[in-house]
């Protein structure tokens, strides 16, 4: 579990992190240098990998990281879909980190939602639901590793 005062804002209990792959994580299927931080992370949160794998890279990607992943069903939208799952998880422990227009629900449910502007860009949908918005994965990990770094940004 991962406690966070951000003094005028709220008190965080995380105890689950769930991203969003292609765009997030990954670049045209590439996964970006992100493995030691997700390491660490994973000694304080159960990670979750929702994708609807655009480049079929999801189990490997998951296996690299040492994840649990879910495949989207890709005929559903994709949106509802991470929003249910971090409800089942009980969203007021999720920290949710997405880019794209299908990780608004998860975003917008989430405790604590992160959004990457990075090469893919970021959908202005998820973007206006998030708490703090970060150039890249690697800086989105570092707010939850270094979470003063998240104190100075949200506190009121």
């Amino acid at each position: 579990m991962l406690e966070i005062v951000v003094p005028g804002w709220r008190a965080l209990k995380l105890k689950h992190l769930v991203l969003d792959l292609n765009g997030t994580l990954a670049v045209d299927g590439e996964l970006l240098p992100i493995h030691s931080r997700i390491a660490k992370v994973r000694q304080q949160l159960e990670v979750l990998l929702l994708s609807a794998d655009t480049h079929g890279t999801l189990e490997k990607v998951a296996a690299t990281l040492g994840v649990e992943a879910i495949r989207l069903d890709h005929d559903a939208s994709g949106s509802e879909q991470k929003a249910q799952h971090v409800a089942r998880l009980g969203a007021e422990s999720v920290v949710a980190i997405g880019n794209g227009a299908n990780d608004r629900g998860m975003l917008e449910l989430a405790a604590l939602a992160v959004v990457v502007i990075g090469a893919e860009g970021c959908a202005l949908s998820a973007l206006t639901v998030a708490d703090v918005a970060v150039p890249s994965a690697g800086n989105a990990l570092d707010l939850l590793l270094e979470p003063r770094r998240l104190v100075a940004t949200l506190r009121r």
